[in-house]
C-alpha cells in the first residue's frame, strides 16, 4: 500500500488559462481547450486571476484565453488591468469576444491582446492563434513560400511623399455573392489603370477593406502588415505620411492597402474613420479603388457617398439576383445615392450565345436594372494568375477578361483626364 503513492503520476504542468466571469458561458471554449491542451489547462474567474498572476507559479504559462461577453462591458477596468498585468509578465493574451461593442473591443485590443477570436469560436480558429502566439516574438508574416523572393523586392511603402494635390476618383466594388470575382475584378482593373501609359501614368491604389477575408494581398503576392491594424485602431492621429508608409508597392507602380494581418471585425473602424482615409486616399491618388466587404456595414454609406462609380458585381445565378435587389431595397429605403450602382455581369455568356444573352435581358429587366458592364469567363488562367500573385497583364495578357478590363481601364483614364482638362 505505501508504493501506491509513488505510481500516481505527477499532475502536468498548467500552461494556459482562461479567464471569464463564468467559463460555463463558452462551453465551445472548453471544449477547443481541452482539444488543444488536454488537462494542461485551467480556469480562473475574474478576481482569482489578478491573485494568481501575482503569484511564481503564473511565470510558466505560455498564455492567457480571456474570454469576455456583452454583460461584461461594465467591467471593463478590471479586465484592462488584466490584460495590463499579463503584458507585464510578457504573457501572451488571446482574446475571446461574443456581442462585445466596437468600441469595448477596440479598447482592449489597444490594451496590447496579441490575438482575437469572435466567439462562437470558428472550426480551428483557437488552434490557429495558440499556434500564432506560439511564435517567437520577433516573428512576421510571411508570404508563400515558392514566391517568397518577388514578395520580398516588392514589399515597400510607395517612394513618393504625400503632397495633398490630388482629387482621386474612387472606384468602389462590391461582390453581391461569395466567388463572384469582385477581387480579381478590382485586383487587375489597379493594375491596368496603374499601368494605362509608360509616361505620366496615374497614381494608383487600392485600399482592401474587407478585415476578415480580404484576399488582395494574395492576389498580388504582398505580405500582410502589423502596421495596418495600428492605422484603422487610430485614424484620427494617423496623418497622410503614415498612411503612406502602412502601404506597400507592387512592381513600383500600384499602392495597396492590404487588409490587416488577423481577422478583425468590420466594425473595428466607424463612419469617421472610413472618411478620414478615403481623404487622404483621394488627396495622394488620381484612382483609389477599395474592395468592399459583401457584408453592408454604418460607413458602407460613407464609402458610397465618397465613390464616383460603385461597382455591383454579379453573376448569372439566383443568388445574385436575390442580393442586388435587396441592395437597391436597402440603399433606396436609407434615401441613398443608388444611382451610383454599376452592375458587372462576372462569366457572362458568349457573343455566341443567344441562350444566354436572353437569360442576361431578362434578368435585368427583373430586377429593373442596367447591366452595363459584361465580363467574359476567363477560365482557368484566372485561377492560375491569382495562385502565382500575378495580374493577368503579366500572366495571362490575352485573356479575354483581361481585355476587357483594360479596355475599361482606358476609359476610365481617358474620362478623368477629359475632367480635369474641363476644371482646368
Amino acid at each position: 500500500m505505501t508504493n501506491v503513492a509513488a505510481l500516481q503520476p505527477e499532475p502536468a504542468p498548467i500552461v494556459a488559462c482562461t479567464i471569464s466571469r463564468d467559463v460555463q458561458n463558452f462551453d465551445l471554449l472548453i471544449e477547443d481547450m481541452e482539444a488543444e491542451l488536454g488537462e494542461t489547462w485551467g480556469d480562473l474567474s475574474f478576481a482569482d486571476a489578478s491573485l494568481f498572476l501575482g503569484q511564481p507559479e503564473a511565470a510558466k504559462l505560455e498564455f492567457v484565453a480571456l474570454a469576455v461577453d456583452n454583460q461584461d462591458e461594465h467591467n471593463l477596468t478590471q479586465i484592462s488591468a488584466l490584460i495590463k498585468q499579463a503584458k507585464e509578465m510578457d504573457l501572451k493574451v488571446i482574446l475571446i469576444a461574443e456581442e462585445v461593442s466596437p468600441i469595448a473591443l477596440h479598447q482592449l485590443l489597444r490594451l496590447g491582446a496579441d490575438d482575437f477570436v469572435p466567439y462562437p469560436l470558428p472550426e480551428g480558429a483557437l488552434h490557429e492563434a495558440i499556434e500564432r502566439v506560439r511564435q517567437p516574438s520577433s516573428a512576421t508574416v510571411h508570404p508563400r513560400p515558392d514566391a517568397a523572393e518577388g514578395a520580398a523586392a516588392q514589399a515597400s511603402a510607395p517612394s513618393f511623399k504625400a503632397t495633398g494635390d490630388r482629387d482621386g476618383v474612387v472606384l468602389p466594388v462590391h461582390g453581391l455573392a461569395g466567388g463572384c470575382g469582385a477581387t480579381t475584378f478590382v485586383t487587375n482593373l489597379a493594375w491596368e489603370l496603374a499601368t494605362v501609359e509608360k509616361k505620366n501614368a496615374p497614381r494608383v491604389c487600392i485600399m482592401d477593406l474587407d478585415f476578415q477575408s480580404g484576399s488582395v494581398s494574395t492576389y498580388l503576392d504582398l505580405p500582410r502588415r502589423d502596421v495596418i491594424f495600428d492605422v484603422l485602431s487610430d485614424t484620427a492621429h494617423t496623418d497622410s505620411d503614415a498612411f503612406l508608409q502602412a502601404m506597400l508597392t507592387f512592381n513600383d507602380k500600384l499602392s495597396v492597402f492590404t487588409a490587416p494581418s488577423e481577422m478583425l471585425p468590420l466594425e473595428i473602424v466607424g463612419s469617421d474613420d472610413i472618411d478620414r482615409l478615403l481623404q487622404m486616399a483621394r488627396t495622394n491618388f488620381d484612382f483609389v479603388l477599395i474592395d468592399m466587404p459583401k457584408t453592408v456595414v454604418q460607413w458602407t454609406e460613407t464609402v458610397l457617398h465618397h465613390a464616383h462609380v460603385y461597382f455591383a458585381m454579379m453573376e448569372l445565378d439566383m443568388r445574385s439576383a436575390q442580393n442586388a435587389l435587396r441592395l437597391l431595397r436597402a440603399l433606396k429605403a436609407e434615401e441613398l445615392p443608388f444611382e451610383k450602382l454599376r452592375f458587372a455581369l462576372n462569366r457572362a455568356p458568349k457573343f455566341t450565345d443567344l441562350t444566354g444573352k436572353s437569360r442576361v435581358k431578362r434578368l435585368a429587366e427583373s430586377l429593373d436594372i442596367d447591366i452595363e458592364l459584361l465580363l467574359p469567363d476567363g477560365g482557368k488562367q484566372i485561377l492560375q494568375a491569382n495562385d502565382h500573385g500575378l495580374p493577368l497583364a503579366e500572366s495571362s495578357a490575352k485573356n479575354p477578361l483581361r481585355k476587357e478590363i483594360q479596355k475599361l481601364a482606358k476609359s476610365l483614364h481617358e474620362h478623368n483626364k477629359s475632367a480635369e482638362a474641363g476644371r482646368s
